[in-house]
């Protein structure tokens, strides 16, 4: 969420950053949203002064014995009150178009983000590892099913497509990954292990920006039978853990002692991919349901840079355990999330598409989402926003892609990661049985 006062006072600043992002000037269109909001404010505050003045002329009035212009000034009283009810419904509409526009404008990239329309303008930070070549490697779906561990006729059969049955040792694989993750970033890492709701209100959705842009992008769960229900009557699905993860500190004002906080948890996500259609439609790339450890800090401005840097090493030591080569870009302007101010991709390497896909997006947010949810620190006695950041680390079925892809053999058969060894239950092949 923007500060319209920070537009107010570097307007040029702002449009320049929508130009970055691809998109059209917005200053003087929200600046004059706020001036009509001033002008309502305004005359409600001269109307309201009035009506207090004559309330007091009206005593004077009829102790002196001039009822005609008591009641002169009565009516003026009655025309204001009725003015005061219209000038308070326009305060309000004039309120609510401001923040409608407001939330509905990307954040602003930072400074040494990278300018481009879209992924094509990415910049290459690093890579590690030798990405594996073979034009005999299979992809991940025709290993699952040549193995009868991945079954996607009977997900379509139970839920429709983007949907995936696992079965036996490839079943355990996936929840050895997520484990492994989990117990990496909370032994290792320093972060706190949360076991979050999976389905949470329209305020969450809207404090990390799903809401309202991403409406359609979303699965909802509605209470009771009646689709026309009314919002309150619904929950979302998370579509990462990053909203409740992040929604945590929500309406606080943190010690700034306490900062940063960092949380981390393993959970289902669900993604309706309204925006995805005929993309990566074979296989577990773009699932409706999957799993994936999510990473979230809170922190100060000062250190959001720092602990952005520290999240994507911390993102990077996953796959460096399981021994899969990746590389990292810097994501442009213009193929960054909506509440991201600067954006890491890790790209893993898949031998069976012979080129990188992203496994984990790392991302400062800055204040732009705590000024959603209203999260501050307190610091010399006042309260000001907290940055916040989130990233996967990683995303569980992508990691599964990438370990059957570059730990298969010429048989079909599936070696199992070292680090993965102690989550097996002693197995070190996946084999069809």
């Amino acid at each position: 969420m923007h500060d319209i006062r920070a537009i107010r006072e570097n307007p040029t600043a702002f449009d320049e950053g929508l130009r970055k992002r691809g998109l059209a000037s917005r200053s003087a269109e929200l600046i004059a949203l706020d001036d009509r909001r001033k002008s309502v404010i305004a005359e409600a505050q001269a109307a309201q002064e009035r009506r207090n003045s004559l309330s007091k002329e009206i005593g004077g009035a009829k102790k002196a014995g001039d009822e005609a212009r008591a009641q002169a000034l009565m009516a003026e009283v009655a025309g204001l009150k009725d003015r005061l009810s219209e000038l308070e419904a326009a305060e309000k509409d004039a309120v609510a178009t401001l923040d409608r526009e407001l939330a509905g404008i990307p954040n602003l990239p930072a400074d040494d983000v990278p300018e481009g329309p879209d992924e094509s303008a990415n910049v290459e930070r690093s890579t590690w590892g030798t990405p594996r070549r073979s034009n005999s490697a299979r992809e991940h779906y025709e290993l699952g099913e040549a193995l009868g561990l991945m079954d996607f006729e009977a997900a379509a059969k139970l839920s429709g497509s983007r949907f995936v049955v696992l079965r036996g040792q490839l079943a355990r694989l996936e929840r050895a990954l997520g484990q492994f993750m989990i117990d990496l970033h909370t032994r290792e890492h320093g972060y706190t292990e949360v076991a979050p709701p999976l389905m949470v209100r329209d305020e969450a959705f809207f404090g990390t920006a799903q809401l309202p842009k991403f409406e359609d992008d979303q699965f909802w769960a509605i209470k009771g039978d009646a689709l026309d229900a009314p919002r309150e009557n619904r929950l979302g699905l998370i579509p990462t853990a990053e909203v409740p993860l992040t929604n945590l500190v929500r309406e606080e004002i943190l010690p700034e002692d306490g900062l940063p906080r960092r949380f981390t948890a393993l959970t289902p996500s669900f993604r309706a991919e309204a925006g995805a259609a005929g993309r990566d439609t074979r296989g577990m790339l773009r699932q409706h349901q999957f799993w994936k450890c999510e990473l979230v800090s809170v922190t100060t401005p000062e250190r959001s840079n720092d602990e952005h840097e520290r999240m994507l090493a911390c993102a990077e030591a996953v796959l460096r355990a399981l021994e899969l080569p990746y590389r990292v870009v810097t994501l442009c302007a213009g193929d960054m999330g909506f509440s991201a101010r600067k954006t890491y991709d890790i790209e893993v390497w898949l031998p069976g598409q012979d080129t990188y896909r992203e496994i984990s997006s790392c991302s400062n947010c800055g204040d732009f989402q705590a000024r959603r949810m209203q999260a501050r620190f307190r610091r010399d006695g006042k309260p000001h926003f907290v940055h916040t950041l989130n990233g996967s680390g990683i995303a569980v079925g992508r990691a599964l892609i990438a370990v059957m892809e570059t730990y298969q053999d010429e048989g079909g058969a599936i070696a199992v990661p070292a680090a993965l060894a102690p989550y097996m239950g002693g197995s070190t092949r996946i084999e069809k049985a």
